[in-house]
């Protein structure tokens, strides 16, 4: 399978070329995030050139074992570069770089007049999350565990929550922009995410007792063409500078 590259970005210095290019597949959530992050280390490493690829980490980790081109892979878990790990594709185990949490979002008009999350659960709420093995799906079902198991939760709580839901997306961005587009009532998303959306959503309270955190890790890939040179990227990314660029996307440290 070749690399499905939803957005790429080369960064280097100036107009000379770069003496390395580094390809870099990265989850959907960390688009924006990783542009800043690749003018900046462009800025301080000019020898080396940043290509990035975004999709699901789920589908990015099986590109990786399908023999895709790739010196790095950052996924949304650590799971997903766990599995490469464990199967012996990678140089060296996987490095936490960002902490995440989720949040609820709605369409800005809010035509459902989703009050709270125990809203997700009334009949004819049309709930949007990402397929079952991306990982922000993974994190959302977490999440609606913990809804079900809050005092005065009602039962069966999570099976109704289940029921609503109206569409599974290939990825974290794509059940934004679904939102945005008043494509569903409501949706589970990263707080990052939400963030980024602006105005164009409205973010529905998630008490911090039942959310969870997104660990965000890196991984150097087996067929690397320059392993130090992905090494210390996956450094930097892990490192002051790396967590600098990333904070005002709204990324905190790994926990």
């Amino acid at each position: 399978m070749l690399v499905a590259a939803s957005a790429l970005l080369v960064a280097g210095c100036g107009h000379a070329a770069p003496r390395t290019t580094l390809t870099v597949l990265a989850a959907a959530s960390l688009r924006d995030a990783f542009r800043a992050a690749g003018t900046a280390y462009a800025s301080t490493h000019p020898g080396i050139g940043l290509t990035f690829s975004f999709d699901a980490s789920s589908a990015l980790r099986a590109q990786v074992e399908q023999g895709a081109p790739a010196d790095v892979f950052a996924s949304a878990d650590v799971a997903n570069p766990d599995q490469l790990v464990n199967a012996g594709r990678t140089i060296g185990p996987a490095t936490p770089f960002a902490g995440n949490r989720l949040a609820l979002i709605v369409p800005a008009a809010n035509p459902a007049g989703i009050a709270a999350p125990a809203d997700l659960a009334r009949p004819g709420v049309a709930l949007l999350t990402a397929s079952a093995n991306v990982p922000m799906a993974i994190y959302a079902m977490r999440v609606i565990a913990n809804l079900a198991a809050e005092p005065g939760a009602p039962a069966g709580f999570a099976a109704a929550v289940e029921r609503n839901i109206v569409s599974r997306e290939d990825n974290a961005a794509a059940v934004v922009a679904k939102v945005v587009l008043g494509e569903a009532d409501v949706a589970f998303v990263y707080a990052t995410d939400a963030r980024a959306a602006g105005a164009a959503v409205r973010s529905i309270p998630l008490p911090d007792r039942v959310n969870v955190t997104a660990l965000y890790a890196a991984v150097v890939v087996r067929q690397a063409h320059d392993p130090a040179a992905a090494a210390a990227f996956v450094a930097w990314l892990a490192g002051a500078d790396g967590r600098a660029v990333l904070a005002p996307f709204g990324f905190a440290p790994p926990p």
